[in-house]
């Protein structure tokens, strides 16, 4: 079917790295485990890639984003951002997080989107709140993107902000990120296939990754918050 060209020019926006959303800020523990000796090629980029998207955003991150897209309510999504806070257990990955988060926030509240500068308002009033998949969820949604629409943007962001990291890091060149983004897409069009339980629980194992980001905050020299 032929996606709707309003929907398509609208998703195309947001994931436009262009968009002001700060994310360029985040390795979400590349340069950390770069610095450890841990990657250093393609091969490890993209297994890194691939298990954030399987085991973290599949399982954790698009279950919250799901249940803040459907929210019919702020306190729904209040709700939906503490049980983020609450499942985070790495303490730099849900500052990054809420870091991330209240960036995309911020821009979409000047955007002038729908109940988004009162969740900003929300934000200032409790330390725990703002959490990307969270605010995703609130801001494609109150920006007039489809469920399933939104879900493939929330997913393309984890591939393109990992890859975009990657070569700054000078861990991969643009040809080579390129070339990545094949097996990752289709990576991410096997998962978008089964949708989100309405009684999924939330579940994330990333231990390399938590671990990285956790020692690449204590170091002296770095490139990125995470």
């Amino acid at each position: 079917m032929t996606p709707d060209p309003a929907t398509l020019l609208l998703a195309l926006q947001f994931g436009d790295s262009a968009f002001p959303s700060g994310s360029f800020a985040f390795s979400w523990g590349l340069e950390g485990l770069a610095a450890d000796g841990l990657i250093d090629n393609d091969e490890d980029v993209a297994e890194i890639i691939t298990q954030q998207l399987t085991l973290r955003w599949n399982t954790m991150d698009r279950v919250l984003f799901a249940r803040a897209h459907a929210a019919q309510d702020l306190q729904t999504v209040i709700c939906t951002d503490l049980a983020a806070e609450a499942a985070t257990l790495s303490a730099p990955m849900r500052d990054g997080s809420r870091r991330a988060g209240r960036a995309l926030l911020g821009v979409c509240a000047r955007l002038a989107l729908p109940g988004v500068a009162e969740y900003r308002h929300a934000t200032a009033d409790d330390a725990r709140l703002g959490h990307l998949a969270v605010m995703q969820g609130l801001v494609f949604r109150a920006a007039g993107l489809p469920l399933p629409a939104a879900e493939l943007l929330s997913g393309w962001a984890v591939i393109s902000g990992l890859t975009s990291a990657a070569v700054r890091l000078g861990l991969i060149g643009h040809i080579q990120a390129l070339k990545m983004a094949g097996p990752l897409r289709a990576t991410l069009a096997d998962l978008l296939a089964t949708p989100v339980a309405a009684d999924a629980e939330l579940s994330s194992f990333t231990p390399l990754v938590d671990i990285a980001v956790t020692r690449n905050v204590r170091r002296d020299m770095r490139m990125f918050a995470t």
